[in-house]
């Protein structure tokens, strides 16, 4: 899925920005969720709580989108686009969305299926959502971002049709991405990180942590409570480090996403879909995208005109910020 902002802001990925409370800790700081079209004027709207004005990273999580549930026959159309120097992973609760990409992938992902596509150094997607069993499109969208080693390899993608899961005492849990609690994910990462689905009933609920991570949680859909904090739906609340495990409170059939990795040291620049370390890394994936250069390569089955150009530039030097 793409940044479809018209105006996308320059965004310093590592410390915490603003007002934010520091990541070492058993700090809690709710990130409230902003509403985001995807793309025109009928677009469908996503709740996107990372990036914020407080905190860009919760380790290598750099981009968290949360959509859903929407009914219709093209509810998400997200042309061809670029991406550099991250991997996105796509995760559906409900609904069925079809991917393809520069490499050739064309693949149909379902609920409880993986997508995790890493840029490198480029590439192109374009994802649309499909009528399938009629049940309405529902999922999260997140961005990892990738560690200078990695930002110039090639690109990459993975789809991955089964999880390791587990259930206990009507809590279910799925690993997308990592290591939690016993269950590791066979998918790819660059840097240490967390990334599962956890389903609940209501009642009291505690998770292990691992105490050099940073972690937050995403309430998906349901009710929470946590550290004194009762995020809304697509509210990302961030629980720092140094924790050994965290105790939540779910109020009837909730679904939530932890997230947490080692914090991100590397300072780094996010716009629009390009993640690089310095302003000419943005501007040059730009040109080279507006050029449509080889770089990106090309994705078959779009329309020439649906693919999506770049918004301009600001006018202002983009700076890493530490």
């Amino acid at each position: 899925m793409s940044n479809l902002d018209d105006t996308p802001t320059e965004t310093g990925l590592g410390a915490a920005v603003g007002t934010a409370a520091p990541a070492s800790g058993p700090a809690v700081q709710l990130l409230p969720a902003r509403e985001v079209p995807l793309g025109g004027p009928r677009a469908m709207l996503v709740r996107r709580s990372l990036p914020s004005r407080a905190r860009t990273t919760v380790g290598a999580w750099c981009f968290v989108d949360s959509y859903g549930p929407a009914t219709g026959e093209h509810v998400m159309v997200v042309p061809p686009h670029p991406h550099t120097g991250l991997q996105t992973v796509t995760w559906l609760l409900g609904g069925e969305a079809l991917h393809q990409d520069s490499l050739g992938s064309e693949v149909r992902i379902r609920p409880g299926q993986l997508n995790m596509m890493t840029s490198g150094h480029g590439i192109a997607h374009g994802e649309r959502s499909l009528v399938g069993d009629g049940t309405a499109l529902h999922g999260v969208q997140l961005w990892v971002a990738l560690p200078e080693r990695h930002r110039h390899q090639d690109p990459g993608f993975e789809h991955h049709a089964q999880l390791p899961t587990r259930e206990v005492d009507g809590v279910r849990t799925t690993v997308l991405v990592g290591t939690f609690d016993g269950l590791t994910s066979p998918a790819t990462t660059c840097t240490p990180l967390v990334g599962a689905e956890v389903r609940s009933r209501a009642g009291a609920l505690r998770l292990p942590l691992r105490q050099d991570f940073e972690h937050a949680v995403l309430l998906v859909s349901g009710r929470l409570e946590v550290g004194g904090e009762e995020p809304a739906e697509g509210d990302l609340v961030h629980l720092g480090s140094g924790r050994s495990h965290v105790d939540l409170v779910v109020g009837g059939p909730s679904v939530l996403m932890l997230l947490g990795g080692e914090p991100f040291g590397e300072e780094l620049v996010m716009w629009w879909n390009f993640v690089g370390g310095s302003h000419e890394d943005i501007v040059l994936a730009r040109e080279q995208w507006q050029a449509r250069e080889d770089r990106f390569g090309e994705v078959t089955g779009w329309d020439e005109g649906s693919w999506l150009r770049a918004p301009e530039m600001p006018g202002v030097r983009l700076r890493p910020r530490t």
